[in-house]
Order: structure tokens, then sequence, then C-alpha cells
């Protein structure tokens, strides 16, 4: 009985690749009481491994939340696995506004404690007593009464780059600090005020409802699926965003764009700025966001000390990590004193530019394509890539795609490359190559071989 990934990231992406089917980003969730979470755990895994389903699924005794990524063509069947549990019976599924067919590239189905941690120990908190739901109009109605009190109950790295206009965005790393910290600043406001939450797909704030209820708040709503369902009701309706800029999402694309308002500052040089990245070093792999042109001179690091690290022999980049290396943890969430321009708390309502056009950006490309490798640097003043091969061999005069989240789909012919130092005709697995290209290339960046 398979209950693991048999294949890496890259050979499922390539996969994906190949087949050129449309695959649907969505999340969902359900508070409810299971009895064997392991169990739970596994059935759903054999289950969704055979729909070739990929995410990353939290179970516990308390619920499931899940993050997924599922073909188009399997979205009945796949509805079909939580029909069988009669606490998702006609649950909603929260499709992303943008869609990557890359945003998880595995099967993590992880049994925890809870699926949202709390820092609670309290039998007699009922976790199902839940504030009022209000759909994007009721939401919108409710912000213009004086008497409402709007919070925000996602993390500084995601109301950062985008939140509803006057809330309330604590200045917190995890969702158990700041409950206390709400309910301490709003003591005097139990009766008076309308206590209107949100967070990403609703999870989060349904789970904070039913703790402010609990502590004798009166008047408590929240955002019906959050900030997802919210963006897809606007949009259909035709209502006014209050929401302004970008939606921080917890997979590869690291947000989607709900508004074309840029509301961040690079990190590193304070323009404006709404990308999100991981530090390249292993051994730091902070969040933080940074743009264009820093990466390309801090070569994706958070710091200077972090660049001078990369540039070591990889044994004395294992011993420098020691004792903190942080594996797959992605989402690392620490700040940093290198970054100048990391601001946290109280956020600004007003636009510091406006965000370009990029329709293009996650066109799909109907070709067959094979994975080759995967970028290395971009040299910007010689517009030059480098590139390491991992994979397929590259020769002289293919056809390639270089392809990336923010780069989008760019086709090329090799008219002239260097392979390992000196000009070759031929690149092979393991071989780092170097080549002109009229682009800007990102870390993130893979490199196909465009089949006939």
């Amino acid at each position: 009985m398979q209950l693991y990934n048999t294949l890496s990231a890259e050979e499922r992406a390539e996969l994906i690749d190949q087949a050129g089917k449309q695959r649907l980003t969505l999340s969902f969730y359900a508070y409810a009481k299971i009895e064997d979470p392991k169990k739970f755990r596994d059935d759903l895994f054999l289950a969704w491994n055979a729909l070739d389903a990929l995410g990353r699924i939290y179970v516990a005794h308390e619920g499931i939340n899940a993050q997924m990524n599922v073909p188009a063509e399997n979205i009945e069947a796949f509805r079909e696995t939580l029909e069988v549990y009669d606490f998702m019976k006609g649950i909603r599924l929260n499709v992303a506004v943008e869609q990557d067919d890359h945003a998880f590239l595995k099967l993590t189905i992880k049994v925890r404690h809870k699926i949202v941690a709390d820092g609670l120990n309290d039998d007699t908190f009922d976790v199902t007593n839940k504030g009022v739901h209000l759909k994007a109009k009721e939401f919108n109605e409710i912000l213009e009464d004086p008497n409402t009190i709007v919070v925000d109950f996602r993390n500084h790295y995601e109301s950062e780059v985008g939140h509803f206009k006057g809330a309330i965005t604590p200045d917190v790393e995890t969702f158990r600090e700041s409950l206390p910290i709400i309910n301490d600043q709003l003591q005097d406001h139990k009766d008076d005020k309308n206590l209107v939450m949100y967070c990403t797909g609703g999870i989060r704030c349904e789970k904070a409802s039913a703790y402010f209820k609990h502590q004798g708040f009166k008047n408590v709503f929240q955002l019906e699926g959050g900030i997802i369902n919210y963006a897809k009701q606007i949009e259909e309706e035709g209502l006014e965003s209050k929401f302004i800029g970008k939606n921080f999402v917890f997979d590869n694309r690291l947000g989607e764009r709900i508004t074309d308002d840029i509301v961040s500052q690079c990190h590193q040089c304070g323009k404006p700025c709404d990308n999100h990245t991981n530090c390249v070093n292993d051994g730091c792999h902070l969040l933080f966001i940074q743009c264009d042109d820093c990466k390309a001179a801090m070569e994706n690091c958070c710091s200077a000390e972090c660049q001078e690290i990369i540039h070591l022999p990889y044994d004395e980049q294992i011993k420098l990590r020691k004792g903190k290396q942080v594996g797959n943890k992605v989402f690392r969430k620490g700040k940093s004193e290198s970054l100048k321009f990391k601001h946290s708390g109280e956020l600004s309502d007003t636009a510091l530019a406006t965000a370009p056009k990029s329709a293009d950006i996650r066109q799909k490309i109907k070709v067959k394509k094979t994975l080759v490798g995967k970028a290395e640097h971009y040299y910007v003043k010689a517009q030059v890539g480098l590139f390491t091969i991992e994979n397929q061999e590259l020769n002289l005069g293919d056809k390639i795609l270089i392809s990336g989240p923010t780069t989008g789909n760019q086709e090329l012919v090799l008219e002239k490359m260097i392979v390992n130092d000196s000009e070759n005709t031929v690149a092979k697995k393991g071989d780092r190559v170097t080549f002109a290209v009229p682009f800007r290339v990102r870390l993130s960046d893979k490199i196909y071989k465009i089949l006939d």
C-alpha cells in the first residue's frame, strides 16, 4: 500500500508539463470531530494519489485544513472523495484567483495536534460555535458602519503585501499570538462594537470568531471563505474591492493579485514591491520581499553575509548551517536587522505604485517540452544566464523555453553556449551552461527543451 510520494518535485513538474492538462489550485477546511486522524490521513492519501491530486494537508482530531492542486478533469471525482464524510458534504472549495500548474508538486498529508495552532488549553471552548458568516457584499456594507472594528488574523508577512482598508493588522508571526493581543486591545468593546475578522481562506478567522464569542463578545462576524472567496465574489458581482494589494498564499506562487495596488516595499532598497522570496542560503531561507534589481545584485540573498556563504564550497556551507538547517520549512517568518525596509503592524492603505499588467505570465504554453535544468544566475550587464543541466542533453540549435512564475514563458533558439567555461555544441547532465538571454532570468526559472 503506497502512502508516500515516489517522484521528486522536478520529476512531477516534468510530468505535469508533458500532460499539458489544466489543473486547479484550491483550498478548503472543515472543523469536525475526527476519532482516528491517522486512518483518516491514510484513506485520503490513497484516494487522492489515485487522482493525481497534490498539496499540503493537515488533519487532526479537530478537522482538516487543505491547500491543493487537482487536475480539472478529476475535480468531480475529487469531490466524491470528500462527500464520503458527512462533515464534508457540500463543502466549499476555494478556487484560486490565479492558477499555476506547479503550485504543489507533492502530496503531503500530516497528522497534527490541531489544524490551526491556537495555544489554547480550554476544554470548555467550542470551536464550532462560530461567528456570523458574511459574503462579500455584506462584508463591504458592515465595513462602512462606524461601529465596526475589522481585524486581520493573518501574520505580518501576509498583511504587509495586502489587507482590507482600515484593518487592525497585528505585528505577529503566528495565529496564536494574535488572540490574546486582540482580546486585550478590545476588552472595552465587547457589547458596543461589531467585531469583524478575516484571513486567507476562512479557517483562522472561523476559530478566532468562536474564541471571541467564548470570551464574551456579542457581535462577532467573519468573512466567509476569506480573501480568496471575497476576490471571486467581487469580480462576479461587480463590487468595489475593499481589499488592497496582493493576497499571500502558502504555495509556490507566494501570492495572488487582488488589486493592482502595490502597498509594500522591497525590504532591501525600499522600492515599491510585493514579491516574496526565500533567501537562497539554505542555512537561512528567510522569507522576505525582494525586487528584481536586488535579487540580481544580491543573488537572491537577504544579506551580504548570506551572499558570501553561497559562494563557499558546499561542504563548508553544510558545516556552517549545522544545527541551523530549516529543511522544508519554506515559510520561515523571522525578521532580520539586515532588512532595512521591513514594516509590520499598522500598515498604510495608500498604494505606493501600480503593478504592471502581466496577463501573459500565467499563459499556458501548449507545446511538448521536456525539463532540462534550472537557472543559477543572471548577469545583468552582460545579459547572460547561467543554468545547471539536470536532466536532458542540450544541443546547439535547440529551441528552448525558459519558464517561471515571474518570467512567464519565454522561447528562444540556442545559437551559442559556453559549457563549463568553454564554447561547445552540447551540454550534458551536471554541466553548467551560459548563453545570451535578452530578458531577466530568475532563480525560480526552469529551462525546457521544446520537442517537435
